[in-house]
């Protein structure tokens, strides 16, 4: 479980999360929702041990955070950031093999086994077939999951994702939602996932935590705070929130924005 205890954080003096408290139970995939500038990114940074916390504490299987090294923290939780960019033209596989790095030694080059978890969540994210490609090369969707790979590769307990399907077209935000769905199901990844669609956190998420002005404004299940009242509150927008039959889920519909 991980476990935010009453964090703040700020930037040179300006607050940006104030007593901020949530729990990751193992095996849950929790949604962080709120408007630009609500902490989202920085609560994300903050799980992920980058950054250390004001006041506070977060915990992992009730050790502190910042108890652990680096090798170790990215042994139990890997990052899918919002955006990635390869300096050098590296092949698909050379990403994913990347996230083998916290369990090498000193000068130590990947091996047999390596090279099996890497092809292993390679097909498990349905980018197999791309091995060989340059990552440059790939189109936006296709390296989001690449990415995905490469953070199951590294074999942590946590996915912490920030924006997973920012600036993808609708049938790559598809694609995406579908592989966090499956990964979670089939493989039981726990996931903290950072996001302004409300769709997607109504699509995967069991859990939301709502954020404003650093603040949480509510938590718990999607069903029971996913709302017309929140989402107003969150975005001064009017929206129908109402269960798709087809689609199995919440949906939510802009309506008009509220003055």
């Amino acid at each position: 479980m991980l476990q935010v205890d009453n964090v703040s954080f700020g930037y040179r003096e300006r607050p940006v999360l104030r007593g901020v408290s949530m729990e990751v139970p193992r095996g849950s995939v929790v949604g962080l929702l709120g408007p630009n500038g609500a902490g989202k990114t920085t609560m994300v940074r903050l799980m992920a041990g980058t950054l250390a916390p004001g006041a506070g504490r977060i915990a992992l299987d009730g050790e502190a955070l910042s108890g652990l090294s680096r090798r170790a923290l990215a042994r139990r939780i890997a990052v899918v950031p919002q955006e990635t960019h390869a300096t050098l033209d590296f092949s698909v596989l050379e990403i994913v093999l990347m996230g083998r790095y916290p369990h090498l030694g000193p000068l130590e080059l990947e091996g047999p086994d390596d090279l099996a978890i890497a092809r292993d969540a390679l097909a498990a994210t349905g980018t197999d077939a791309l091995e060989t490609r340059a990552f440059s090369t790939l189109s936006g969707g296709e390296k989001q999951r690449v990415v995905i790979a490469s953070a199951l590769a590294q074999g942590s307990d946590i996915l912490l994702l920030d924006e997973p399907t920012a600036s993808l077209d609708l049938g790559f935000q598809f694609e995406v939602a579908s592989l966090l769905r499956r990964l979670n199901a089939d493989r039981g990844v726990t996931m903290v996932i950072s996001t302004h669609d409300l769709n997607l956190a109504a699509t995967i998420c069991g859990e939301l935590v709502l954020l404003k002005q650093g603040r949480v404004i509510a938590r718990g299940p999607t069903p029971r705070v996913l709302t017309r009242d929140s989402v107003r509150e969150l975005y001064n927008v009017d929206a129908d929130v109402a269960f798709h039959d087809r689609a199995g889920h919440l949906t939510v519909v802009p309506v008009a924005r509220i003055p």
